[in-house]
This record gives C-alpha cells, structure tokens and sequence, in this order.
C-alpha cells in the first residue's frame, strides 16, 4: 500500500502470482487482495485486466493488470512491478515451503485470542 501512495499514478502496476500445476484458481486470492490494497491506497477504483491477449488496447490509466502462472510444485510467488519512466520498481513474496502458512496461522489465532467477536484481516494483525 505504501509503495503504491508514494509513487501514485505516474507508475503503471502489473501483479504477477505463480502457483503449483494443481492450483485450479487463477488469479490467486492473494493477487485480487493485493490489487484491491493499490487500489484503495491510490483511491480510486482501479480496473483489473486479466488477459491483454484477447483485449488488444493500449493500458488504461486506472488499470492493474494480473497475472498468473501455473506449474510444477511452486508453493507461492507474488510480485508487484510499479513501471515508471525509465525505471521500474518489483516488491516481492516467495513461500519455499507450506510450512510459512501454518506459522502465519498460529501468529493469527494468537492475535486473535482475547479479542471480542469480530471480523478481522490481516491489517489488523500487522497493525
């Protein structure tokens, strides 16, 4: 989020996920959260393209494009290209192992213990 309200609109955003060949969701939930958060950090409703293939047009100015990649054991990969004029800048997130989702879900239900009955996400637990 950050990222994306410091170099607002001057930089186009693409989110790239990679996930393993079994993986029948496509983009990732993941992906969608990470648009939806540039899309609230710019604020202002964005459109997501899914397949420039079929679309064939110039990039829109509210436009996030999503991408993603199915293939062999790949556990998780996210990336985010902010483009620019003459440079781009990638944030990234590779899990090597199922094991970092399990550790993420003990840290929330520990987060999560005390608290009064309510819908939570993870903004609240990073927060």
């Amino acid at each position: 989020k950050k990222a994306a309200q410091v170099l607002g609109t001057a930089f186009d955003v693409e989110v790239v996920e990679m996930h393993h060949n079994q993986k029948v969701d496509a983009p990732s939930g993941t992906a969608l959260m990470i648009a939806d958060a540039i899309s609230d950090a710019r604020g202002t409703e964005m459109h997501y393209t899914y397949d420039r293939h079929s679309q064939r047009k110039k990039r829109e100015t509210n436009e996030i494009g999503i991408h993603s990649i199915r293939g062999g054991t790949i556990v998780g990969e996210h990336e985010v290209l902010f483009a620019g004029h003459d440079e781009v800048l990638k944030v990234s997130h590779t899990a090597q192992s199922k094991e970092v989702f399990a550790t993420g879900a003990v840290n929330a239900a520990v987060f999560l213990a005390g608290k009064p009955a309510g819908l939570y996400d993870m903004s609240d637990l990073l927060n």
